[in-house]
């Protein structure tokens, strides 16, 4: 959720999914996580202790979604865990390649996005979910009296040519009685939310905590439908942290001490979330400090919600969105849901 495009939703790193899947199936599948190359550095007050030396890379541009990362490192969690973790942003093949080809070993991911991975063989793995509910949907202006699915007819929607965008939008009409074909659907590119609906879109796609929240701020009102209103098969994992089948057969112990660290950084912004703010803030000058600060109050509740632990997982949302997402044709087969996520790094 870039500050300066927000709006930008998980879907277009899904649709790049659909480009490199069918690579590393044939290529990165059985590609072993290499180990650290460089020489550990040793921990300060524990010479002894050498450190692993770990990557985490980001799903997009920073934002309150990787507050616990930046905590966890920054406060130490991951050093106290053996851990010299350097987050890193996604190159042009974004960040489920990187972790999947075992250049890097954890991400930031989705559930949409692992679930079209693995369907095509590429052996990415869940180890926590960082918000409990989803928490995007589509939002217009306020004075475009879009307060209902059945008013997506004769709008125009700016999204990025995904097919499940189509899709998720059709399901939420069907639930109206109405017709998706009415919908105007093009391109928006790199124009965030607010440029393209004074522009020549109606509703978007978008995160409330950091879209939501910028309209909140600039005093635009908006009319929000959230997925999860609509249907409990649409209220899934996004984001996620990820890693690679590799990482957990070969360094279990570095999947367990790198989740361990996460959870702390995330429970410590659920419990801090001003503080937590300024960590991110002060690790990434060029964020909207006031969007950052705004933002974290909003999400911190939401990082761990209803859930008995931050991170948790339930087999039952993982089955339920990928047989929406078969229902759809947009798998070609069935997602062997236990297999692509695990609580068993979590801390108890």
């Amino acid at each position: 959720m870039n500050p300066k495009k927000a709006g930008k939703m998980s879907w277009r790193l899904t649709a790049a999914m659909l480009v490199f899947v069918m690579a590393l199936a044939g290529c990165g599948a059985n590609n072993t996580a290499p180990a650290a190359t460089e020489k550990p550095q040793e921990q300060e007050g524990a010479a002894d202790k050498p450190l692993e030396k770990v990557q985490v890379v980001l799903d997009w541009t920073p934002n309150t979604n990787h507050t616990g990362l930046y905590v966890a490192r920054d406060k130490g969690f991951f050093k106290e865990q053996g851990l010299d973790v350097e987050i890193i942003q996604p190159g042009q093949s974004g960040a489920d390649q990187m972790v999947a080809s075992g250049n890097v070993q954890f991400g930031v991911s989705y559930q949409e996005s692992i679930t079209l991975a693995r369907i095509s063989g590429v052996p990415l793995v869940s180890i926590a979910a960082v918000i409990q509910h989803n928490t995007s949907g589509f939002a217009s202006p306020l004075a475009k009296g879009i307060d209902s699915p059945e008013k997506f007819e004769g709008k125009t929607y700016g999204g990025w040519g995904a097919p499940v965008e189509e899709a998720v939008i059709q399901s939420l009409m069907q639930e109206k009685g109405a017709d998706v074909s009415k919908v105007n659907m093009i391109s928006i590119g790199d124009s965030d939310f607010f440029t393209a609906v004074k522009r020549d879109i109606d509703f978007a796609w978008i995160y409330y905590a950091w879209t939501g929240v910028e309209a909140e701020l600039r005093g635009e009102k908006i009319n929000m439908l959230y997925l999860t209103d609509y249907s409990d098969k649409l209220d899934y994992y996004t984001p996620v942290l990820a890693t690679s089948e590799a990482m957990i057969k070969d360094k279990p112990e570095i999947v367990k001490a790198f989740t361990a660290a996460a959870a702390k950084g995330y429970q410590y912004a659920i419990d801090n979330p001003d503080d937590a703010a300024e960590i991110l803030i002060k690790a990434e000058p060029d964020l909207n400090a006031e969007l950052v600060r705004a933002s974290q109050k909003w999400l911190s509740p939401k990082y761990k919600d209803d859930a008995p632990r931050w991170g948790e997982q339930k087999l039952s949302v993982w089955e339920n969105y990928a047989s929406w997402m078969f229902e759809h044709k947009l798998l070609e087969k069935e997602l062997e849901a236990d297999k692509a996520f695990t609580n068993e790094f979590l801390p108890e």
